[in-house]
């Protein structure tokens, strides 16, 4: 079983008195910084200076400094940039100012478990993994909630580096929650199985075969996306608030016969076996790898695959019926 922990596990803050250093304020760093602040935390944000966030920063009450000035003043640096950003700032900007004693932190652990950045002797380095995206961590903090976490400990040269987990999960309101404790080599391996076997790998195509098949067999193909896209969230709003058998009750006699019987003869032994075929490249290092070398190459693939899935018909006609749709928050 999974070890989970509360507020009232916690009894030591390891963050007293301590400097944290968040570089950058994307959707993490905008959240966890303001929770930490808020919290009682000395937090430093540090940027590139004249970069997009640093005026958003200061307008929001954070102390912002450049990266290398928040290197050297935080006595914990939680990096939360991109993954494909990551290595060349701590490279240039991070890594002279890791003296002994100081704690490196991150909430997804790419970097450090494939060896991207590989962190000098006398460094504790921890993870906390918010299980949910900067704006809902922020608004659950505003109501004195949570969203839940993960911790892990990759390297414990002081003795208190969980403990440095731990509070830092308080600060952001997730021990309000629950936090889970992990590795960094099970968060990352599965984070980015999920990612390319069903979250945004295997729910596209499935969408996407979806909607050629009705439009290919002759039926409209504004009736094929309500059918194979809009109606999804439907499933997954579902699915989010009760797991698949709250799914079951809530669909129609029909729907749930059709389902269970159907669905296993399209979605077969044959996509497990290829599943496992995704994370056995997850394992190795394969994805990885072709991922550093993708960001090398100016990511010519990943820019042409989005920019084949911009052109595909389900897009166009999405973006006419999305006008149907008032309610919507639209992403176009």
């Amino acid at each position: 079983m999974a070890k989970v922990y509360y507020e009232q596990d916690v009894r030591y803050d390891a963050l007293s008195g301590k400097t944290v250093s968040v570089i950058g304020y994307g959707s993490q760093g905008r959240a966890q910084s303001r929770n930490l602040k808020d919290s009682g935390v000395m937090v430093l944000v540090g940027l590139r200076k004249g970069g997009r966030s640093w005026e958003l920063a200061k307008s929001e009450g954070m102390d912002v400094v450049t990266i290398e000035e928040a290197a050297e003043a935080g006595d914990i640096i939680q990096i939360l940039i991109p993954d494909q950003m990551q290595q060349e700032v701590y490279e240039t900007s991070i890594k002279k100012y890791l003296k002994e004693g100081k704690a490196l932190g991150f909430s997804h652990g790419f970097n450090i478990h494939y060896h991207q950045i590989i962190p000098p002797e006398g460094v504790d380095v921890f993870m906390v993994a918010p299980k949910g995206p900067g704006p809902l961590v922020r608004r659950m903090y505003e109501e004195g909630k949570g969203v839940p976490s993960l911790i892990a400990v990759y390297k414990d040269y002081s003795g208190k580096a969980k403990d440095i987990a731990l509070s830092y999960a308080k600060a952001i309101g997730s021990l309000r929650a629950g936090v889970i404790e992990t590795t960094f080599k099970e968060e990352t391996e599965t984070d980015l199985f999920g990612e390319q076997a069903v979250l945004c790998g295997g729910v596209n195509e499935l969408i996407k075969y979806g909607f050629e098949v009705l439009v290919e067999a002759g039926y409209q193909p504004e009736i094929a996306y309500f059918e194979c896209l809009n109606e999804l969230k439907l499933i997954v709003d579902l699915i989010y608030e009760g797991g698949i058998i709250n799914m079951w009750r809530g669909v129609s006699d029909t729907a749930k016969y059709g389902g269970l019987t159907v669905g296993p003869k399209i979605i077969t032994k044959d996509v497990k076996e290829l599943m496992k075929k995704a994370l056995e490249r997850v394992q190795n290092g394969e994805f990885a790898r072709e991922w550093v070398l993708e960001n090398k190459s100016g990511q010519v693939v990943l820019k042409a695959s989005i920019e084949s899935a911009e052109n595909h018909p389900i897009e166009k006609v999405g973006k006419i019926l999305r006008d149907m749709m008032p309610w919507i928050k639209r992403g176009d």
